[in-house]
């Protein structure tokens, strides 16, 4: 397998999906730029030193970055030459393992995405299984047992030196404020091997659900199992439990676990209506609108650097939701961008005589301009006036090119 994983080709793709991803630098500072010229003067080395099984990692960079709903996910940053390798790894070891993973699992994996997980937890519910175990592990990425992990590779893995080489990863430590930390336990969040690897870990809770005929989705740590019943969800959580904290070594997060309707548990940004149609998670809607908030505050950026910040993200937004079936909520969220906009130009405009031009401008007539100019309102309250309306009408924004979540 090491053949494989230090052949031409493969460090080929890696190095080019590595620099497709770009990426920030590790604890050496090297960047992905500087990648392509390190491997011009040392390519062949890296491949004999692969080769050989001499490869060592070097710790990963700690970054921190915040959590939607508070707190902080702990990122480690692997240098620019440990992506290239554990990508080299990564894209053996997928090949391997894919076609014995699950068929209800969806994260990290080619060709199958959180869309099919929403799907199929969909088709579940319109199955009569409207109640649903929600299993959250606390700090998977973190506490994933290398022992275990290692066992499940040697499984299948007979090449020692590849064994040797994925230990040294899991074993190369943090680097936090100048100090080099040991990892006892987890797989760094931040490289290109820890997703496989995570899946690794967790077939053996697929596998188990699967024996037991129970209907389930997982979507990287994220699982959920499907059954008709409160009770019968009880007994699921409690053998699932045993399961995870006694042999996975694993930690279950019991305040956020529950046995509840599928209707009132979240999952993936979507929900469901109590007859199975997907909707927008509530907290979906309020990331949402935080988001635009900080895209639209005030400040001295132009209109046309808003709107482009503000298409950019529209339309990732847009793409990943656009499975949501009561639309309700979008026709919401078009109208009230477009007033956060008339609000901000408002108060942009600032002046009297500005804003009496600029409303002029637009064909708005000198009485009700005057009128809107002196009424002494708010900018927000004012962006509901009939003359911004008139002024500022959603063609006006369709022709700057703002990107509409419901098509006109």
């Amino acid at each position: 397998m090491m053949a494989r994983i230090a052949h031409p080709n493969n460090l080929k793709k890696a190095f080019q999906r590595v620099k497709r991803n770009k990426g920030a630098a590790g604890i050496d500072r090297m960047t992905v730029e500087d990648l392509f010229t390190y491997l011009q003067g040392h390519g062949r080395q890296l491949r004999q030193c692969l080769s050989r099984g001499l490869w060592k990692p070097t710790p990963v960079r700690r970054v921190l970055i915040p959590k939607p709903d508070g707190g902080e996910r702990k990122l480690g940053i692997p240098t620019a030459l440990d992506r290239m390798v554990q990508q080299a790894i990564q894209q053996v070891l997928q090949a391997e393992w894919e076609p014995r993973f699950s068929a209800y699992s969806y994260g990290f994996r080619p060709y199958r995405s959180a869309h099919q997980a929403i799907s199929q937890a969909q088709l579940y519910m319109k199955d009569g299984y409207n109640w649903v175990v929600d299993i959250d592990l606390s700090k998977f990425f973190d506490r994933v047992n290398h022992d275990r992990l290692m066992a499940k590779l040697a499984e299948h893995i007979e090449d020692k030196d590849v064994l040797r080489l994925i230990r040294r990863f899991l074993k190369s430590g943090v680097m936090e404020n100048g100090l080099v930390k040991p990892q006892a336990e987890g797989v760094p969040q931040g490289g290109p091997l820890s997703p496989v690897l995570s899946n690794i870990v967790l077939d053996e809770l697929d596998r188990t659900l699967e024996n037991r005929g129970l209907r389930f989705v997982r979507y990287a740590d994220d699982c959920r199992v499907f059954v008709k019943s409160k009770k019968a969800g009880e007994r699921v959580m409690a053998s699932l439990v045993k399961l995870i904290e006694g042999k996975m070594k694993l930690k279950v997060n019991h305040t956020k676990s529950a046995v509840d309707r599928a209707w009132k548990r979240p999952f993936l940004g979507y929900s469901f209506t109590r007859d199975g149609r997907k909707t927008l998670a509530t907290k979906s809607g309020k990331r949402f609108k935080d988001k635009i908030r900080q895209l639209t505050r005030k400040g001295g950026r132009s209109l046309e650097q808003r709107l482009e910040g503000l298409n950019r993200y529209l339309q990732g937004w847009k793409n990943y939701f656009r499975e949501v079936e009561t639309r309700t909520e979008f026709e919401h969220f078009d109208c009230w961008i477009r007033r956060r906009l008339r609000s901000l130009l408002w108060y942009q405009w600032k002046r009297s005589p500005k804003r009496y031009k600029e409303l002029r401008k637009q064909g708005i007539s000198d009485k009700l301009t005057r009128q809107t100019v002196a009424s002494g309102k708010g900018h927000w309250r004012v962006s509901r006036s009939p003359a911004l309306h008139m002024a500022l009408p959603n063609s006006w924004f369709d022709k700057l090119g703002l990107i509409r979540l419901l098509a006109a």
